[in-house]
């Protein structure tokens, strides 16, 4: 059985804890503190201490999908990314862009700027405003 310690940063916000992805056979299996991290020192939030879970999960999404009538179908990111650009055309105003904790500082600054620079609207909003 092996088994190592692979040091990362967690990926739910901005902060940037460092965290140890704890890997068994290939496989993540748990997280680890990092103790000698500068920014977190060892703790860890209710998010980071399960920042792994969504790895291996069999209901994570790997391919882009179109949904047909008969269900949805797997599709290339080349088409997939076609059908937006194509359909975004058709939008001004009524195009809104809601983003999440759950991504990374860089994640949301690149939709935020996708909205206002290409799309020209500042209709973006995100759920830790508060």
């Amino acid at each position: 059985m092996e088994f190592k310690v692979v040091n990362t940063i967690c990926p739910y916000c901005g902060v940037g804890c460092g965290v140890g992805l704890v890997v068994k056979n290939n496989k993540v299996v748990g997280v680890y503190p990092n103790k000698r991290h500068p920014i977190n020192e060892g703790k860890l939030c209710a998010k980071g201490n399960y920042c792994y879970q969504f790895i291996h999960s069999k209901d994570r999404l790997k391919k882009p999908l179109i949904k047909k009538e008969s269900g949805f179908s797997e599709i290339s990111y080349k088409k997939a990314l076609e059908i937006v650009a194509e359909n975004l055309k058709n939008f001004k105003d009524e195009v809104g862009f809601f983003s999440s904790a759950r991504c990374t500082n860089e994640e949301n600054y690149i939709i935020q700027k996708f909205a206002r620079v290409v799309l020209k609207t500042n209709n973006i909003d995100h759920c830790a405003r508060l």
